[in-house]
This record gives C-alpha cells, structure tokens and sequence, in this order.
C-alpha cells in the first residue's frame, strides 16, 4: 500500500510540474474539475446526461488548457525538454488525446449515420433521444479510453502503474481543487505562469 501511495504521489506531482506552468490552464482545470465532480454524482441519476456534460464542458476546457496555453519550449525549472515530457508521459499526451478527440468528435457524425448504431441502441426520435444516445456512445468512449490505457501500461511498465494512473485520473477532480483554486485570482493579477515557473520560449 505504502508502493501504491508513493506511485500516486510520483504520478501527480510529475503530472502538475512538467504540465501545468499556466495559470491559464490551471483555471481551466478547476473548471473541468467541479464539472467533473458535479457528472459523477449525476451519473448515479442520468448517466447520459452526465457523458455529455462531462465531454463538453469538463474535457474541453480541460484539454484546451494543455493544447492552446501550455508553453512548449524548453522547461526551465524541470531542466527538460517538451519533447521529452510527451515521451515519458504516463497517460495520454498530447498525440494520443489527439487521437482521442477525434474519436469523440467522430461519435455524433456515427451516430447520425446510424441513428441505432447498428443495433446497440433504441433509435430515439428528436434532438433529445439524438443526445441521450450521444451521451451513452461518450460515456463508453470515456470508460474504455480509462481501460484501454490502463490496459497498455500493465503491458509497456506493470500493472501498478496501470491501476494508480487509473486512480490518479478517477481522483484527479479532487486533487484539481486543492491545487488550483487560487488560480483565477492570480491570473485576474495578471500573473500568468505559477509559482516557480519562468516562460519557456516557443
């Protein structure tokens, strides 16, 4: 248990110092945080409804922090590479939530095509059976991206780091809150990078 805890600890503090310099993406995370922990006690009432505010709002303004205001130049204070950063990367790093996202892109064009994706679900007529469906094909994209990747590091590291990388991105909302709720106010500041960061040049 002690392993386990020390890997958490590992995975999140690499996590937060190798890809959250902005102050800009930090207040995006707080944001798809408190909408995460708002879909997962909505799951227990309309889990579709909670797929679909969870990939608009949650993974969006999530990922947007990483793709558009992360910087991308040499890290500084790390003494690394952003190269180097998307090599070692324990989850998805910047091509693989690419790939990702244009699954969940994909998903509403499939579902237009196939209203009943080719029997797996009851055809619903108007826009909101069109979403419930939606909100079901995302949540299981969410799922199986979880396991998937899980999967795949039993195999490329081992099944402890598999099973607390799943943890840490369960967790990951919580843990989100405690580190990044002073964010908006430093950046209304004008500050732009956190505490100990220097810019990294493009």
């Amino acid at each position: 248990m002690s392993s386990f805890r020390e890997q958490l600890r590992e995975q999140r503090w690499d996590d937060h110092r190798f890809y959250h310099h902005s102050l800009i993406n930090q207040s995006l995370h707080l944001l798809s945080a408190c909408t995460f922990l708002a879909c997962y006690g909505l799951l227990f009432v309309d889990p579709a409804a909670a797929a679909l505010i969870a990939w608009t709002v949650s993974m969006t303004s999530r990922q947007a922090g990483h793709f558009f205001f992360e910087p991308r130049g040499y890290d500084n204070v790390n003494g690394v590479t952003h190269r180097f950063k998307e090599e070692v990367k324990v989850g998805y790093n910047l091509v693989r939530k690419l790939v990702l996202t244009l699954f969940w892109a994909a998903a509403p064009l499939l579902l237009l095509a196939a209203p009943a994706l080719f029997g797996l679900l009851e055809a619903r007529p108007g826009v909101a059976g069109f979403l419930h469906n939606l909100g079901l094909i995302w949540l299981v994209l969410g799922c199986a991206a979880l396991v998937f990747r899980m999967v795949q590091l039993f195999f490329i590291r081992d099944v402890m780091t598999g099973i607390v990388w799943a943890t840490k991105i369960l967790t990951d909302p919580f843990h989100d809150i405690s580190l990044y709720w002073r964010a908006p106010a430093r950046l209304m500041r004008g500050e732009r990078l956190g505490h100990g960061f220097v810019a990294a040049s493009r």
